[in-house]
């Protein structure tokens, strides 16, 4: 029982520190944070500029795509580099990141030609 103990012990301490830390840091910053809000920093800030309409008006579908494309390659260079890196000389796992490869770039490219990127 004692040798599981003395196992567990690194990650107890490791805990115990990261616990400490992100308290001490809290604490630090609500000791020397400056408190003089002035209307200028309560303000409501949004893309620069004041709020003019309502909050539940519609925005155009090409934010939403532009967002989907941001999510969907940096998702795709998110899992290359690991994949990159667990296997480097497997066959199935190369084609299959290939096909994977392929079938973004086909999706990719219906939308520019459909004219989805375009903006009027």
């Amino acid at each position: 029982m004692e040798l599981v103990l003395r196992e567990y012990l690194p990650i107890l301490v490791f805990l115990g520190l990261a616990i400490a830390l992100g308290l001490i840091l809290i604490f630090a910053a609500i000791i020397v944070a400056v408190r003089n809000p002035d209307a200028e920093k309560v303000s409501a800030y949004e893309c620069g500029f004041n709020a003019f309409d309502d909050a539940r008006m519609k925005f155009d579908v090409r934010f939403y795509l532009v967002s989907i494309l941001f999510i969907i390659f940096d998702l795709e260079v998110a899992f290359l580099f690991p994949w990159a890196n667990a296997f480097p000389h497997n066959d199935v796992a190369f084609w299959s990141m290939m096909l994977f490869l392929a079938v973004l770039t086909v999706g990719f490219v219906y939308e520019w030609k459909k004219g989805a990127l375009e903006w009027e």
